[in-house]
């Protein structure tokens, strides 16, 4: 479930949404209320704007030195225990994971929440392994089921309604009609508790990974991370090179902060540090662990003058929460694993400008998404810098391009601007009740805009008169 449509069909899949799918934005915008009343009160708890300045230069700091961190960062791994791998590419990791497959024999899987695995299309790589895959996080779980991939960083099933999961775990564990979500958790705790006391391998993401201990920290609220982490024989965590902080210490600010950010919380119910396969002293805990460090397009961005703040992303989705543009739609409109601002600024770097397109175009640019991030990711300036790519490059229609430089001239001509504005007002925007060609993109979810009968400058000097 690494995709859901592809991001070039962005339009068509968001305006389907909006058209086809009413209930989608009635759960989406009933889930974001909830999640940024949340945010704005922890935030408040907090003098945020000192928090989220720190966690912008922290971040920065790693980033700009990011290959000295992942020396350091191998090397305490490795002495932990812990085998280190590493993945330029998306089939990089993949051909690890099925070397640890094969070398284990591995034929059912426990899967903590984690998007870089999403990203990498793991579970449809074990099933091409023969292999049985459980997500465990509830959201995911569900997802799975319904054979969909997840529509929000932190809520996987953020467009779905209590009544549609109710009718979910009524076809598949056989819960009451009208069950109550105390009902519908138990009936997944019980399915749960037998895959992972069957799994051979437990796999996860990684929020953080210091390079000064080589300890991978994971946040959750469930326990199914532990679970994961925990009772099978091996653990395979992915983690993104990006993911990398110096110290111990910076720990305990980044995950209060992630958890602020992601759901209100002061910090997350469960966070669990893996320090390498346990000891012979200790009771629990896998035999062996695996850390694959994933590049998959990430130098390429970070190597990007202008968009590698982008890697500052802790993944807390308070961008998708805010922003007017994916509270319309969710995240499958978008076509790729990260939605919402993030996801239209990540996207250029790691798939590519002409396969991302038109993510970056999908945005006000209203600026809420900067004034929410946890880590100051300037979200609005960054989606400027990709237009400004796909002008250069070409990639944007032909008639945008001349539109735009026909109206750059006549912006810079008094007399030409002004007769343009006259021709406008005067011209019909609508034929026998249908909108202009030229305006079918504007008018597919709104009505034909009426012409104001005077200019801008007429309006202001009878104002001033």
């Amino acid at each position: 479930m690494s995709g859901h449509g592809t991001p070039n069909r962005y339009r068509q899949q968001a305006t389907h949404t909006i058209r086809d799918e009413p209930y989608v934005r009635e759960s989406v915008l009933s889930g974001t209320d909830r999640a940024n009343d949340h945010r704005n009160h922890a935030y408040a708890e907090i003098d945020a704007d000192r928090w989220r300045d720190w966690g912008r230069d922290a971040k920065t700091h790693t980033l700009t030195n990011l290959d000295r961190y992942l020396e350091e960062a191998e090397r305490n791994l490795e002495a932990n225990g812990v085998r280190v791998h590493w993945a330029e590419t998306a089939a990089d990791a993949l051909t690890v994971l099925r070397g640890i497959v094969r070398e284990h024999d591995v034929r059912s899987v426990v899967k903590a929440k984690s998007m870089l695995t999403e990203e990498l299309g793991v579970n449809e790589h074990l099933e091409r392994l023969n292999v049985r895959v459980r997500e465990t996080d509830l959201g995911e779980y569900i997802v799975q089921i319904m054979g969909e991939p997840p529509s929000h960083i932190v809520a996987p099933v953020m467009h779905l309604s209590l009544d549609d999961c109710r009718q979910i775990f009524q076809q598949v564990l056989g819960t009451p009609r009208h069950g109550t979500p105390e009902e519908l958790v138990a009936a997944a705790r019980k399915a749960l508790r037998q895959e992972f006391l069957a799994a051979d391998l437990g796999i996860s993401g990684g929020n953080f990974l210091v390079a000064e201990t080589g300890t991978v920290a994971l946040i959750e609220n469930e326990g199914n991370i532990r679970l994961s982490t925990s009772l099978p024989r091996v653990h395979v965590a992915f983690v993104g090179i990006e993911k990398l902080i110096p110290r111990f210490e910076d720990l305990a600010g980044f995950i209060q902060l992630t958890a602020r950010a992601a759901t209100g919380q002061p910090i997350g119910n469960y966070v669990s540090f893996i320090q390498g396969p346990k000891k012979d002293d200790e009771v629990d805990g896998p035999e062996e662990v695996h850390v694959v460090l994933v590049d998959n397009g990430r130098t390429t961005l970070l190597a990007d003058e202008a968009a590698w703040e982008a890697l500052r992303c802790v993944r807390c989705g308070a961008c998708l929460n805010i922003c007017p543009v994916y509270r319309q739609t969710g995240g499958h409109a978008y076509g790729w694993t990260y939605s919402g601002p993030i996801g239209a600024i990540i996207a250029p770097g790691i798939l590519g400008l002409e396969e991302a397109l038109p993510l970056p175009f999908a945005s006000s640019l209203c600026g809420a998404c900067a004034d929410v991030c946890p880590v100051r990711i300037p979200i609005p300036e960054l989606l400027l810098h990709w237009r400004e790519r796909a002008v250069e490059e070409g990639l944007t229609p032909l008639t945008e391009r001349v539109g735009l430089e026909a109206y750059t001239r006549a912006a810079t001509h008094p007399l030409l601007f002004r007769a343009g504005g006259t021709l406008l007002r005067r011209t019909p925007w609508q034929l026998g009740g249908t909108a202009l060609p030229i305006l079918k993109g504007w008018t597919q979810e709104r009505t034909t805009p009426e012409p104001s009968p005077k200019s801008f400058q007429a309006l202001w000097k009878e104002g001033i008169e």
